[in-house]
């Protein structure tokens, strides 16, 4: 005990401190658990136009000129997580523990894989039903966390997307420390991630473009700066083994005209070059978004651009990491040298009676696609790209939270998304309609 309280100095931790600290405030490792269980049911469809044709499961067996223009899945997904408290001390121990069910209610091997709902077998059949589960250690003195195990991570650079029916998950460490006033610090080291619809934990990292070698792990750092409400601030750097380094900047400025009325700006940028034995080939990006949005009342209005800066896409580890605006629900637009803008509309119901019920119109137009000087030996040269690539997205949403009652917390949404370009961008013509329900049970040690 007296090494550890000699040694916290080193830490930037002071021993008195400690009187405030998370930690020193810990009721036990069964008194402050927490657990929660998450049912949800996704239907997904996709219509592709214009010759597109769905290109996953049994698909990618066939002939491009039999397979079906049409991807669907609908399937059930049930989430349990258990969150334990620390043990008491100057350094707790907790444990993390989750686990993942997919069960298929309606699909085929002709329309399944594109949503990615469905787990698929070695013949490209969607599965009867699949899973997986884990759990990571965590450790905590002071305000400062470090877990090690099968985790959900949230950054900019390398994040456990849940847009589909289950959750991504991330083997490694991750480390958080809440020990500085107004900063919060963050390190990582990764080995895999597993997807949405994984059942198996050996796959490697979960890559959005690149059909290059995988490198062997992956690091990150950051630093959150919430100096107050109106402004917030963050600064990531991060490496892909053999493939690249990338760092991030991202800031959110917002003020209050009125009781009623308010601006923001949300700026996201990405930094993007090879390293190593560059497997994914010759990387050299810059990509940034702008986002200007104003409310009144129930009123948002949205206006933004978004830009890519290099000869490759805008590639990223994990589904989730890619915080640029315009990255919506069929496209990233995130093409070589792609120059995008965006108008949205949000209109909070509750003001006209109805609350809980929320309702979004989004439209992104994206331009000037040049990918005609992609490295033709890195992993990017098999997407296609031409020179004038061109495409849009409108993007319509009705959400609703049951605000009360038995059901409440309960979640209904309703979404229709159509997209359309020419061939010199890598996106299919399509129509997607997703339909999802949650319910969410959740309860405490």
């Amino acid at each position: 005990m007296n090494r550890l309280l000699l040694a916290l100095p080193l830490l930037g931790l002071s021993p008195f401190a400690l009187a405030d600290s998370a930690q020193s405030q810990s009721n036990g490792f069964v008194e402050d658990s927490s657990w929660s269980i998450l049912n949800r049911s996704v239907f997904d469809q996709r219509n592709y136009r214009h010759g597109g044709r769905n290109s996953a499961a049994r698909n990618a067996y066939k002939p491009r000129s039999e397979r079906d223009g049409k991807a669907e899945e609908w399937a059930y997904g049930l989430m349990g997580t258990f969150q334990s408290g620390f043990t008491q001390g100057l350094i707790g121990v907790g444990v993390d523990a989750h686990a993942y069910l997919g069960v298929q209610l309606d699909s085929g091997g002709g329309r399944a894989g594109k949503a990615r709902l469905l787990g698929m077998d070695n013949d490209g059949h969607p599965k009867n039903e699949y899973s997986r589960a884990g759990a990571a250690l965590k450790l905590r003195v002071s305000n400062t966390v470090l877990s090690y195990g099968e985790q959900r991570v949230k950054t900019p650079v390398f994040s456990s997307s849940d847009s589909r029916l289950l959750p991504e998950t991330a083997t490694g460490f991750f480390l958080t420390s809440n020990d500085l006033d107004t900063l919060t610090l963050v390190a990582g080291h990764f080995n895999e991630s597993a997807d949405r619809n994984a059942s198996s934990h050996d796959q490697g990292f979960v890559v959005n473009y690149s059909n290059g070698k995988q490198g062997n792990s992956f690091d990150l750092a950051g630093v959150v700066w919430n100096p107050g409400a109106a402004f917030s601030g963050s600064l990531y750097t991060s490496r892909y083994e053999d493939s690249w380094n990338q760092h991030y900047l991202g800031s959110t400025l917002s003020h209050a005209l009125d009781d009623r009325r308010s601006i923001s700006l949300d700026l996201n940028l990405y930094r993007t070059t090879d390293t190593g034995k560059a497997l994914s080939g010759r990387i050299d990006n810059t990509t940034w978004s702008l986002v200007s949005r104003y409310n009144q009342g129930p009123h948002g209005f949205s206006l933004g651009w978004q830009q890519v800066d290099g000869n490759t896409p805008f590639d990223y580890v994990t589904r989730g990491a890619i915080f640029i605006a315009n990255a919506v629900q069929m496209s990233d637009f995130n093409a070589p040298n792609e120059k995008s803008w965006q108008a949205r509309y949000d209109l909070n119901m509750g003001a006209y009676g109805v609350p809980g019920l929320n309702l979004t119109a989004l439209y992104v137009r994206g331009f000037d696609i040049d990918g005609t000087h992609v490295d033709p030996n890195g992993g990017y040269a098999y997407l296609g790209y031409g020179k004038g690539g061109k495409h849009w997205e409108r993007d319509l949403e009705a959400r609703y939270v049951v605000q009360s009652g038995k059901a409440k917390g309960t979640t209904f949404s309703v979404r229709h998304n159509v997209h359309r370009g020419n061939t010199a961008q890598a996106e299919l013509d399509g129509d997607q309609i997703r339909l999802a329900v949650e319910w969410p049970l959740s309860g405490g040690g």
